[in-house]
């Protein structure tokens, strides 16, 4: 077995414990006005209808017409897409074509505190008709030219953008566009709001345009979120909005966490005193893991229901369950005369095989729940996927380099925290 060097235990342990605190609490840097840097943690989570509550709207056509069934459900396709687009799996959409309406419920946003139904749906009902146009209000070009919307940030002016990039043809199209408007103003409008005008420098014939202007990190990644989305048939105003109790009751996050918490802390436990070393190992790995799957729905703002919970969980079950097996796979070799390094790496390569077995069948159900299912299918498809991959990363890799670098050290050097009896020398 190739050696590792001692302080690989501390580098890997502390990366991990960092992950955590990261997960725990988030992360933001600013600068002035200007968020610079930010990672959500587990107190900005999106959770579902069933742990927070959300809203109810009808959203019905300010055309003063009744649109027909087609345009309805061209409505009903673009509203779910854009819950789509912001990661929101908890969801209903339901429509009414007699009343051209549609019935919409869906979570608050983390962030929410005045809980107001009516700014909540803005955004889900904005038409999102994206144009260029010059000074006069003439139609440059349409945003069907634009394949991906993308916030950003620029170094140069210190300032929140969204990148748009073009198709071929809105390519070809914004060269010809700023070739003729050189040195003039060009205004990107959404519906009738104009977001951002920039005098053309030169001709931009890179299928890349950008939208600037005074946004907030939230405000640009919205906007990119919005134009991606699509534009909807007719705008929508909403009728009969109203809030939505947690279908589970205001303390079931609560008991669920603490449940959760108990038993990590009983595994680890137990773990630790069978196992000893291994064990111990195995406890920060599933820290990693844990912090892993916080970030992974943090950070998207991916909606975490119940069934999401239950995802997580059971992943770091799994995660139990490949580390006690090559603890046992260790203990086997050590107990069978092998050095303790050597041990270590026989076990985690007979162990190898097992764990790969289990994870992928789980693996392959993930990802089909995730892409064939909805709502709280969805949900615990994902984090049940993003568990047993983290699985292969803490559960093996890390594992592994950890317990490498801990055998460097002569104090845990020894048989007896692998397993093996106290009489037996090494």
């Amino acid at each position: 077995m190739r050696k590792v060097p001692k302080v690989t235990f501390f580098i890997v342990a502390l990366l991990i414990f960092g992950m955590a605190w990261i997960a725990l609490v988030g992360v933001d840097f600013s600068y002035g006005d200007i968020s610079s840097f930010s990672i959500k943690g587990a107190p900005d989570i999106r959770t579902g209808i069933d742990i927070r509550g959300g809203i109810e709207a009808t959203l019905v056509p300010d055309t003063g017409t009744t649109p027909t069934r087609e345009q309805v459900d061209a409505a009903k396709e673009i509203i779910e897409l854009r819950l789509d687009s912001q990661n929101i799996t908890d969801y209903d959409v339901y429509t009414d074509y007699a009343a051209g309406s549609i019935l919409v419920r869906y979570p608050w946003k983390s962030d929410e505190t005045d809980y107001n139904p009516e700014e909540a749906i803005e955004e889900l009902a904005a038409s999102a008709l994206l144009t260029f146009q010059d000074d006069d209000g003439k139609i440059l070009m349409y945003g069907e030219r634009v394949d991906k919307a993308t916030a950003g940030y620029d170094n140069e002016d210190g300032k929140y953008v969204v990148y748009l990039d073009l198709d071929s043809k809105g390519t070809k199209e914004f060269a010809e566009i700023t070739k003729e408007y050189e040195g003039e103003n060009i205004s990107i409008y959404m519906d009738d709001q104009c977001v951002s005008t920039a005098t053309v420098q030169d001709v931009i014939d890179t299928g890349v345009a950008v939208i600037s202007g005074s946004f907030t990190r939230e405000e640009a990644v919205s906007l990119a979120n919005t134009i991606n989305a699509g534009s909807l048939p007719f705008a929508l105003t909403a009728s009969g909005n109203s809030s939505i109790s947690p279908t589970l009751g205001e303390g079931a996050l609560t008991v669920t966490v603490y449940a959760a918490i108990v038993s990590f802390i009983l595994v680890c436990l137990f773990i630790f005193i069978y196992y000893r070393v291994p064990g111990f190992v195995a406890c920060i790995a599933l820290v990693g893991q844990v912090a892993g799957a916080i970030l992974a729905v943090s950070i998207p703002q991916f909606t975490l229901t119940l069934p999401g919970i239950a995802g997580i969980i059971l992943s770091i079950g799994m995660g139990v369950d490949a580390n006690i097996i090559t603890a046992e796979r260790i203990r086997e070799e050590v107990r069978a005369g092998r050095t303790i390094s050597g041990a270590i790496g026989a076990g985690y390569d007979n162990s190898w095989s097992a764990i790969l077995d289990g994870n992928i069948t789980v693996l392959i159900v993930a990802v089909i729940l995730y892409f064939l299912g909805s709502g709280s299918v969805k949900s615990f498809g994902y984090t049940l996927g993003v568990g047993v991959v983290l699985n292969f990363v803490m559960g093996v890799w890390a594992s592994k380099l950890m317990q490498k670098g801990l055998s460097g050290f002569k104090v845990f050097d020894r048989p007896w925290l692998y397993g093996g009896a106290r009489s037996e020398k090494n």
